[in-house]
């Protein structure tokens, strides 16, 4: 399990067979049980071929951390709140406004059960078992936010894969500095949350 040849196999197998598969027309359930027998693949991994080990790290920099994710943020917010403006304007904070409790129940979940999920997938594991097979950083980061929006092919959206693209990048920037699955889910949570407050949920998958 830690040879080249067997990481190739098994990139390809989880970074890109499995999310085009994903796009195609078949059983929900099966696509269901892909997905949970993969998630729980990796986590072996982590676990028992990486010796991960899930602890509190105690030199996490919030303040730095917190800084680069506000600015990156404010920006964010102009351009998407000018995009929903032009785009579709009925939509701009409508679930805010409309339905505040169902908008603070689906930020819950979304950063709970689907954000930490993803980070660990594409940040922790890809970094912790395929780094050394790149020899620069930048072809890591780029490969990384391709696959990242590679995994978000089965919405058929062209926006979709641009904004999941450079979120990828930003994320694997955040990972490749801190090392931290909390800090970029928490990232990769603050910036999905604004997507879906502003108006865009709709378009990433987030119910009405």
């Amino acid at each position: 399990m830690t040879s080249v040849t067997y990481k190739l196999s098994e990139f390809f197998i989880i970074f890109i067979v499995v999310p085009v598969s994903f796009a195609l027309n078949y059983n929900i359930f099966i696509k269901l049980a892909i997905g949970l027998i993969g998630f729980t693949y990796i986590i072996y991994v982590l676990l028992k071929v990486e010796h991960l080990k899930f602890k509190r790290n105690s030199n996490i920099h919030w303040k730095s951390f917190w800084k680069s994710t506000i600015i990156k943020l404010i920006i964010i917010a102009i351009i998407t709140t000018v995009f929903v403006w032009y785009t579709n304007k009925a939509a701009l904070f409508s679930v805010l406004i409309n339905k505040p409790l169902q908008w603070l129940v689906l930020l819950f979940i979304y950063s709970l059960f689907s954000v930490y999920p993803q980070e660990l997938i594409y940040r922790t594991f890809f970094f912790k078992r395929y780094s050394k097979l790149f020899n620069s950083n930048a072809l890591l980061l780029f490969v990384n936010a391709i696959v990242f929006a590679l995994a978000h092919i089965f919405f058929k959206n062209t926006i979709v894969l641009v904004l999941t693209g450079l979120g990828g990048i930003l994320f694997a920037l955040t990972y490749k500095n801190t090392k931290s699955t909390l800090l970029v889910s928490v990232e990769h949570a603050v910036y999905g949350c604004w997507l879906f407050t502003v108006g865009m949920g709709e378009m990433l998958g987030f119910p009405n």
